[in-house]
């Protein structure tokens, strides 16, 4: 079965983590499945709208931390892994179809800023969403930082970001994070009527207002997107500095 499944329901392409044992937790098979996906929903000129959603109990829990352990070695292996995270995310925002991504349960850390990727985000009401990164000593660096103020303003995004505190739906909706809140049971039929919205309008117009009103957003979105990985490795630097000052001391 593979990690990443299509489904196509007329105009619509269904793309699905499938990871369920690992609660989708995404490493680098599951990113470049991924990637391959969405680069052929988005030259499949059937194809007039994209939702992305996970198979199993939660949406994704984020980066798969332990395949994250084994490429912190240096900065190249981390921006390595990185790129093709971050990749993802640029294919949901750079094709010229809505993308949806429908949350249940868990969406935190690098998932949040796949989804922000996305152009809307329906959650069901029991969905927790967040980016915890800094209390690990470290920022999210993969496009999380960049978009999330676009989407929440600055001072949401601050508050977000540096507490490190994860929200519930409705707080997300309140803020403008998710675009609709459902019941857990009603949460694919919120996504469908979404969707159908999406599908009744021109898809040439959709897709170029898309582009513009993206573009408008994020007018600088690749210097920091580079920042973010810059700082990235600042503070992986100063967490292994900092360990090596504790052995020391210890020793």
């Amino acid at each position: 079965m593979s990690i990443v499944l299509t489904e196509d329901r007329g105009r619509v392409r269904h793309i699905v983590l499938n990871r369920p044992e690992k609660r989708n937790a995404m490493n680098q098979e599951l990113l470049l499945a991924l990637g391959q996906a969405l680069r052929e929903a988005a030259a499949e000129e059937r194809v007039h709208c994209v939702v992305l959603r996970g198979e199993g109990p939660v949406f994704s829990a984020g980066v798969d931390l332990n395949e994250l352990g084994s490429q912190a070695g240096g900065a190249g292996m981390l921006r390595s892994f990185r790129n093709v995270f971050l990749d993802c995310a640029n294919l949901c925002e750079q094709m010229a179809k809505p993308v949806v991504c429908q949350i249940h349960r868990t969406c935190v850390g690098g998932a949040l800023e796949v989804a922000l990727g996305c152009d809307l985000r329906v959650a069901s009401e029991d969905a927790s969403l967040g980016l915890p990164e800094v209390r690990f000593g470290i920022i999210p660096d993969v496009g999380g930082s960049t978009r999330l103020p676009a989407v929440v303003g600055l001072g949401r995004a601050k508050e977000l970001v540096m507490t490190a505190r994860l929200i519930g739906a409705q707080e997300a909706e309140r803020i403008g994070l998710v675009n609709r809140v459902a019941p857990a049971d009603g949460l694919e039929q919120a996504t469908d009527e979404l969707v159908e919205e999406l599908l009744a309008n021109s898809p040439v117009a959709v897709g170029r207002a898309k582009r513009v009103l993206d573009a408008s957003a994020r007018p600088a979105l690749a210097q920091t997107l580079e920042m973010e990985v810059s700082v990235q490795e600042y503070c992986m630097a100063a967490a292994r500095e900092s360990a090596r000052e504790v052995e020391a001391v210890s020793g």
